[in-house]
């Protein structure tokens, strides 16, 4: 998939720098193993993620993303490795550390005969937090579920219902929140809001571990990307510098008309086409660079009429990875 722009100027953009994991991590995995008999669903896993940073954990279909969740959060039993939560080994503490830990599961996983705040009061209470009406309240604001607080949740539409999977994982006001596929089937508002208020919780210091099918989103939201496949850490890398590693920017100049030899400065670094309308350069990894092309060829007074920018995403260089480990 690619994205195309039509751009005659650049513009300037801005870009979150993400915390050092070096400094105070909130989750250290080092070798961690999970079988299922003849399954091994978890392959000797090791990560380190930071505080305040939102990691995106992207993979297949039984990938291995659910599995290393679970086992983080208590709700799958380890067959080896290390886990650390906020400094405290789970082996030591199984359940202190987990009380700061948030979860939106894939599958909605509520009562259906309490009300939304109730629902919210009683996940207070599985926190050992204790009852707590603001944070309540603050919480179906932010999700757009304040007109829902007093509805039973089987009658919630399945957008709504999503919401208040988030707004439990939320509501104690965790350190390190775990987002399984959040807007898995939500409407296009939803998966906005969510963006916002993740970005919220990120400047509020919050961890946050997203994993998604919608390669949008990751490259939307995160800060580093964790590529998995088969239970195995491919690779971990800011998400800035993999697309620009592996990623190819391709923008094709058009003329007036056809153009004579271009400039010696420019030899090897674009590709003129058959009728001498058009030039193309595919920059990869900030070589060659296409403004610089540009650049000689105003100089060099060159009737340039348009510029068409066609730039890999993040889906690109995941199917990309895939397949190469595929070859491999």
């Amino acid at each position: 998939m690619t994205v195309t722009r039509r751009t005659r100027a650049a513009s300037p953009s801005v870009c979150y720098a993400a915390p050092s994991v070096t400094s105070a991590p909130v989750l250290e995995v080092e070798h961690l193993v999970k079988r299922y008999r003849d399954v091994t669903a978890l392959a000797g896993v090791s990560l380190t993620i930071g505080a305040g940073e939102i990691f995106a954990l992207l993979g297949p279909n039984g990938a291995g993303k659910t599995t290393l969740i679970g086992a983080v959060c208590g709700l799958v039993k380890k067959t080896s490795g290390t886990m650390r939560l906020f400094g405290v080994d789970l082996d030591s503490d199984p359940i202190g550390p987990r009380y700061d830990v948030g979860l939106v599961p894939q599958e909605v996983n509520f009562d259906p005969f309490f009300s939304v705040s109730e629902s919210l009061k009683i996940q207070l209470g599985y926190y050992a937090r204790p009852p707590d009406e603001a944070r309540i309240r603050e919480v179906l604001e932010a999700l757009s579920l304040e007109d829902k607080a007093n509805a039973q949740t089987r009658t919630l539409s399945g957008g709504m219902k999503r919401r208040l999977l988030i707004a439990k994982a939320l509501v104690h006001r965790p350190k390190l929140v775990f987002l399984d596929e959040p807007t898995a089937g939500v409407d296009v508002e939803l998966r906005r809001d969510l963006w916002a208020y993740v970005r919220r919780l990120r400047a509020e210091g919050t961890t946050v571990i997203l994993t998604t099918h919608y390669l949008e989103e990751a490259e939307e939201l995160a800060d580093r990307v964790g590529i998995i496949n088969s239970g195995r850490l491919l690779l971990v890398e800011d998400k800035v510098s993999l697309l620009r590693r592996m990623g190819e920017k391709r923008v094709r100049i058009t003329f007036a008309g056809p153009v004579g030899a271009l400039p010696d400065a420019l030899d090897g670094k674009a590709v003129l086409s058959e009728d001498r309308r058009s030039l193309l350069v595919t920059e990869r990894n900030g070589h060659p660079r296409a403004g610089e092309v540009l650049q000689q060829l105003y100089r060099s007074g060159f009737p340039v009429v348009d510029v068409d920018t066609r730039a890999s995403r993040l889906e690109d260089v995941l199917i990309e990875i895939l397949r190469s480990e595929a070859r491999a």
